[in-house]
């Protein structure tokens, strides 16, 4: 039997024992985190798929994998013997885990018992449930045609017998140097938020929002320099609630880095205290109304503030920090700029590299191609690792938007068709992100026409002029058009915010076809990528990071524009020139020229001279 489906079989015998009719699994971790650490890879241990975005239902008759468009080639080729069922996301047809439940689940059973980790889901996740529940006719709690959610953190611990400790890495601290901005000054900000909206203490449960927050990095979560920690605000406290704590002797840079926060007041408490803090937070003095974001609140300790503070303690909204921080300040744009100038010139090493080895006919594979340019970024004084898992991907590969590029047996690049590398660096003054689709030798008219498009709409939307008030989702038709005409499309959003020296996905802008009401304005840093995917075949994708910057006033408003700050060049081997306008044509130009300017005084003769052929004007 497949090891997934042995697992599968445990889990509905520990159901039948505990009188559990489904159970959920959600992909995060106790913060709602896009990337988990090892230990809330609960959804991977459960059924071997690997993609960020997946949650499981199980039932004693059916085991279900969620997951959206970007991972339904990847689902569907390990979930065959698992037992599990894909169920699509982000199609018109969905059926979203709620509404499953609500209506395919458990037929005409009277009671129902669905258990969750309540760790690792948010209130809001819970609430969904319920609601949908609610609206298909049942009643919480009721002995007829009722439901009940039952919360039993850590579910699998009993199954699950090397599941990893929470992580625990070193923590360091970024000056104002670095961050143009002092923690003492975001604490005195956050407290003005907490008057402004009547409450005493404000409960910050999102990773990276604590990091920006305290000006704070880590590395307990792979590629996302973030610390396992909860951060509880007051008037007069500021208590953070983190794992290093607990250790007898942590290494010097986290003591250094505690003794400068504690002789700023704050006081460092071991991470399991949350629950005992939140029980007794109503009774301390001053302490009158909490604030609390349900979408990262985990509904553990949800449940904890409810059983233990009086109706209406705890005021839930949004929280401030996402929007606040994805406006960056002077210092961290600058620190953005030198991050990607030095990024592209590790890129464009790369490049040569790459094209000098195929051509003298050495074996290269996606692997030690990922490997090499990790290599070329090390040399970078600041970095501090990958800001994800570097996608190397040819050919078929390509073809899936998030492909994971095996350590072993990986696919040997061959001098035609496609190749695709999505990367980027943590640096301590910014972080980076880019894909390049670069042609390997002679490439398909199919191959030549999707490339082209894709790069009709990367440009379209870097050309953007638009007025202020304008959103991610007014906009993201300029990065589809083209496509559209051909009648073909790419199911992921068109662009991402961008943390500082923090995770590589940050909202809340966005790119996306889904209505999204915060706007663009200056200073955020985002990135665009529009892309092709035609499964068994190839893929295309191009991505740079871009600053948002005024561009005029006049009569008519105040008027935006994106600047880019990527600094890799765009291969024009494989354009169908006739495809672009002259407008796409002058902005590819001028484009590859600054990555020239950018770059060629930095590079050997040898390395100018090829930069300077693979940037000359079409």
């Amino acid at each position: 039997m497949n090891t997934y489906n042995e697992r599968l079989q445990s889990v509905r015998a520990m159901m039948r024992e505990k009188g559990w009719d489904a159970i959920v699994i959600t992909a995060s971790d106790p913060h709602n985190s896009e990337y988990p650490g090892a230990r809330w890879k609960q959804v991977l241990w459960l059924t071997g798929f690997a993609g960020e975005c997946g949650d499981v239902v199980i039932t004693q008759d059916h085991a279900g994998l969620w997951t959206d468009t970007r991972y339904f080639i990847q689902a569907n080729k390990v979930l065959p013997g698992t037992g599990y069922e894909l169920h699509k996301t982000r199609v018109p047809e969905q059926v979203l885990i709620p509404e499953w439940l609500a209506c395919h689940a458990f037929g005409d059973k009277a009671n129902v018992v669905i258990a969750v980790d309540g760790l690792t889901q948010p209130i809001s996740y819970v609430d969904s449930i319920k609601g949908a529940l609610s609206a298909a006719g049942r009643q919480e709690g009721a002995d007829e045609n009722g439901f009940r959610i039952i919360n039993s953190p850590d579910l699998l611990d009993s199954l699950w017998g090397d599941r990893p400790a929470v992580p625990c890495s070193p923590i360091i601290t970024l000056g104002t140097g670095l961050t143009g901005e002092s923690r003492q000054d975001k604490i005195l900000w956050l407290r003005g938020f907490m008057l402004d909206n009547k409450c005493d203490a404000i409960l910050l449960t999102a990773l990276d929002e604590i990091a920006w927050v305290l000006n704070a990095r880590g590395s307990d979560v792979e590629y996302n320099p973030v610390i396992i920690s909860y951060l509880l605000v007051t008037m007069d406290k500021v208590n953070w609630y983190v794992r290093k704590n607990t250790l007898s002797r942590p290494d010097e840079e986290t003591a250094a880095s505690f003794a400068e926060m504690q002789a700023e007041g704050i006081s460092i408490l071991p991470y399991d205290d949350i629950d005992i803090a939140l029980a007794s937070l109503a009774g301390d003095e001053g302490v009158t109304r909490l604030y609390a974001d349900p979408s990262t609140l985990n509904y553990n300790l949800h449940n904890v503030l409810e059983t233990n503070c009086p109706a209406g303690f705890v005021k839930y909204g949004t929280s401030p920090v996402p929007l606040r921080k994805s406006i960056k300040n002077s210092t961290e744009i600058a620190g953005f700029i030198e991050a990607h100038n030095e990024d592209g010139l590790a890129l464009e090493k790369f490049y040569y590299w790459l094209e000098n080895e195929m051509a003298a006919g050495h074996r290269v594979d996606e692997w030690s191609a990922a490997v090499k340019l990790q290599s070329f970024r090390k040399e970078i004084p600041g970095y501090r690792g990958d800001s994800f898992e570097t996608i190397s991907a040819y050919g078929p590969g390509a073809a899936l938007p998030h492909y994971v590029t095996p350590s072993e047996n990986a696919p040997v690049l061959e001098p035609h068709g496609l190749y695709l590398v999505d990367s980027g660096g943590q640096y301590l003054y910014g972080t980076t992100d880019t894909t390049r689709t670069v042609p390997l030798g002679p490439c398909t008219d199919l191959e030549k026409e999707d490339y082209t498009l894709v790069l009709k709409c990367f440009i379209d939307l870097n050309l953007a002029v638009f007025p202020k008030g304008t959103c991610g989702c007014h906009l993201d038709i300029l990065a589809r058009n083209p496509l559209w005409q051909y009648r073909r499309n790419f199911g992921h959003g068109t662009g991402h915010g961008v943390g500082f020296f923090l995770n590589v996905h940050e909202g809340p802008q966005e790119f996306r076809q889904n209505f999204n009401s915060y706007p663009y304005v200056p200073g955020i840093v985002n990135t665009i990528e529009p892309g092709i995917y035609r499964e068994g075949m190839h893929g295309v994708r191009h991505e740079n990071v871009f600053i948002v910057v005024e561009d005029s006033v006049n009569g008519f408003g105040t008027w935006y524009k994106f600047k880019s700050i990527t600094r890799c060049h765009i291969d024009t081997s494989v354009v169908v020139r006739e495809m672009l306008s002259q407008q796409e044509i002058d902005w590819l130009n001028d484009y590859n020229r600054s990555v020239y300017e950018t770059h060629a005084p930095k590079l050997s003769p040898e390395m100018a001279e090829w930069l300077r052929g693979k940037t000359a004007a079409i």
